[in-house]
């Protein structure tokens, strides 16, 4: 196995990145690309000679220049190996809490705790949609970006329709105790998924970005249900508990588009 670096001085963004990816997209004897976008550092690992590379890089003008080729370490293909322990483990996390959510959610008549239950099930979904594209080609973690996107906007479609029903139905009195409670164990959870994202190296392939982006808008939906407990309890009122899940279906639809955006 060998290791070729190449210095891109135009590749500023995942953008590139994508490009490139398509490019090299079906080059046979190509193992593993490695980007490093902040230093313009592209490292391809492959088993043939590495000219048909060169060319379909040089073909992209993105002002490439090739630094060295070298016999390449096994440790290099660790990475996919740790993704899979990563997106396992904040899958775990987020189908637990969408139970969790659900459940409390249902008993309590908390329509935030519905809503972000959903938006966990959502990621859940995301995330196994990456556990597949884990040393996939970019056509395929395009493709299941795609999918993800598809499915969170089918999501807050049905929440929009719920948040109606309820608004000119009865509904009895949201337990804001409960919504308080739930709120911070997921807060909690979700911080602790994001955390363990932002230190993964491969944080700015497609599949991975849409799941950061789920997460970073779970933080914040978190946040808005807890404040909307404290409201319920402190207005009489299940009118807070509404808005906010409004509000989640938007960031929801939001981030489905976001998605969508990184599948093209």
């Amino acid at each position: 196995m060998n290791k070729t670096t190449f210095e891109i001085s135009k590749m500023d963004c995942p953008s590139e990145e994508n490009l490139i990816r398509m490019s090299l997209d079906g080059i046979s004897g190509i193992a593993h690309l490695e980007f490093d976008i902040p230093n313009r550092i592209l490292e391809v690992y492959h088993k043939d000679d590495s000219l048909p590379i060169e060319n379909a890089i040089r073909n992209l003008n993105l002002g490439d220049k090739k630094i060295k080729t070298e016999a390449a370490e096994a440790l290099a293909f660790e990475e996919h190996t740790n993704q899979r322990k990563l997106l396992w483990t904040v899958l775990g996390i987020n189908f637990a809490f969408f139970i969790i959510e659900m459940t409390t959610g249902v008993i309590s008549s908390s329509m935030g705790l519905v809503a972000d239950s959903l938006d966990m099930l959502a990621d859940s979904f995301v995330y196994g949609l990456s556990l597949m594209a884990v040393g996939g080609t970019i056509f395929r973690k395009k493709q299941i970006a795609k999918l993800a996107g598809y499915f969170q906007m089918a999501l807050a479609i049905i929440g929009f329709v719920e948040i109606l029903r309820r608004f000119f139905g009865y509904e009895s009195l949201p337990n804001f105790k409960t919504m308080i409670i739930v709120s911070i164990f997921a807060l909690i959870a979700n911080a602790i998924c994001l955390y363990l994202m932002q230190k993964s190296k491969s944080k700015e392939e497609a599949h991975m970005k849409a799941s950061m982006i789920f997460t970073s808008n779970d933080v914040i939906i978190n946040l808005g249900v807890l404040s909307a407990g404290f409201l319920v309890h402190w207005l009489n009122s299940g009118m807070p508990d509404l808005i906010i899940g409004t509000i989640v279906f938007v960031l929801v639809l939001q981030g489905a588009f976001r998605i969508l955006k990184l599948s093209k």
